[in-house]
């Protein structure tokens, strides 16, 4: 079937380890009642891996061809990955990050998801945590860049547990990616846009334009990486006279996601500014419980995307089935979304979906609920 006119959706569902399984379930159930005959067909497959459950009983995060197992999904669902939990239990089987998250990045650049996009945008009836009232107008867009940066890991220790021990960890930036990930940044700028045309309470101004794209870099300090950013950036800049633009070092940006977070639209960033910056964007939108994410190929649909809350593995509270799903539920309107730009039922739904959360929030008043509770209220929306 082409790839441009599907109608049918394998997804590949790891719940992982934590809270993972626990949202998860919220999800599986969200997607029962967003099915046919009115929604999308999925078929969905649940893998017990990558997981610290799988790694006791095999010895590894996953059997040796996962990646290949996955490489024929359309799309992949993603719980957490992490210390599993419960944190009050301290002899629980726990492997060091470096072991627990490698499937993660496995993932990330064995299918050349090169894009971490993070949407943070204040819900009606989601907790907010800034006295300003324009707080409730934050809607930013955070695009990470996910295949080189500080986290391509290159880099060693040597003389291990010496007093001479040496630790090096190498950044690589080159103007192939850097150019794919700015481009991508503008255009998504200028799609925001469109679709805020229809709306005129939606509408933006920056200063005078309809959309804008903050580059954020530490080039003060790091100039070699953040020169190369600016060099990209101004010379794709010219490309899109329509967009507004302005360049922030990391510092700063932190500073004004708190004071001004609602003057940001597209905001684009390598790795790690970027990993910090939108767990800043998140809690300023309610909380790691809100916040959804996607890491994708926006230019090679035949690449699985993967799909992620930001909240982790959650350890303190794993297994007392208290975790909020929104953020779980979130991201898979993302992936329906994602869905939706060849399936018209995916799209429906993926706009069902999140009013089914944003009334539940209203409707919740900020009370403490289950897990269940809330899957329960949600589905209950949908229905």
């Amino acid at each position: 079937m082409s790839k441009k006119c599907r109608s049918e959706w394998r997804v590949a569902v790891l719940p992982g380890d934590g809270i993972g399984p626990e949202v998860t379930t919220a999800a599986l159930r969200a997607l029962e009642c967003l099915g046919p005959p009115d929604g999308p067909i999925l078929k969905i497959t649940i893998f017990p891996w990558p997981s610290h459950a799988w790694h006791e009983e095999h010895g590894r995060m996953a059997p040796e061809d996962w990646l290949e197992t996955l490489a024929s999904y359309d799309a992949i669902l993603l719980g957490a990955l992490g210390d599993p939990g419960p944190i009050e239990e301290p002899c629980r089987y726990l492997l060091p990050d470096r072991v627990s998250l490698a499937p993660l990045l496995e993932m990330r650049r064995h299918f050349k998801l090169w894009a971490c996009e993070r949407p943070a945008k204040h819900l009606r009836g989601a907790p907010q945590y800034l006295a300003d009232a324009r707080a409730k107008e934050i809607d930013l867009y955070v695009i990470r860049e996910n295949s080189e940066g500080e986290y391509c890991g290159q880099g060693g220790r040597l003389r291990v547990g010496g007093t001479e021990e040496i630790a090096i960890q190498v950044g690589v930036f080159t103007r192939t990616v850097t150019e794919r990930l700015l481009r991508y940044a503008f255009r998504q700028a200028r799609q925001r846009a469109k679709d805020r045309q229809a709306d005129v309470r939606r509408q933006r101004d920056f200063r005078g334009k309809c959309s804008q794209v903050c580059l954020v870099t530490k080039r003060n300090a790091l100039p070699f990486s953040g020169g190369l950013y600016i060099d990209v950036f101004e010379g794709i800049t010219k490309e899109f006279p329509d967009v507004d633009t302005h360049h922030e070092l990391v510092d700063a940006a932190c500073m004004k996601f708190v004071t001004t977070p609602w003057k940001f639209d597209v905001v684009v960033a390598s790795n790690l500014h970027g990993d910090i910056l939108t767990d800043l964007a998140a809690v300023l939108c309610g909380g790691m419980g809100l916040a959804p994410s996607a890491n994708t190929n926006p230019y090679d649909r035949f690449c699985p995307p993967l799909f992620e809350p930001t909240h982790g593995s959650a350890p303190d509270i794993a297994g007392k089935g208290i975790a909020s799903p929104h953020a779980m539920l979130l991201t898979t309107e993302m992936m329906l979304n994602w869905m939706g730009a060849e399936d018209a039922r995916a799209a429906a739904a993926a706009r069902r979906l999140r009013d089914a959360v944003i009334r539940n929030l209203i409707l919740s008043s900020g009370k403490l609920r289950s897990t269940k509770e809330i899957t329960y209220a949600v589905c209950a929306a949908l229905s």
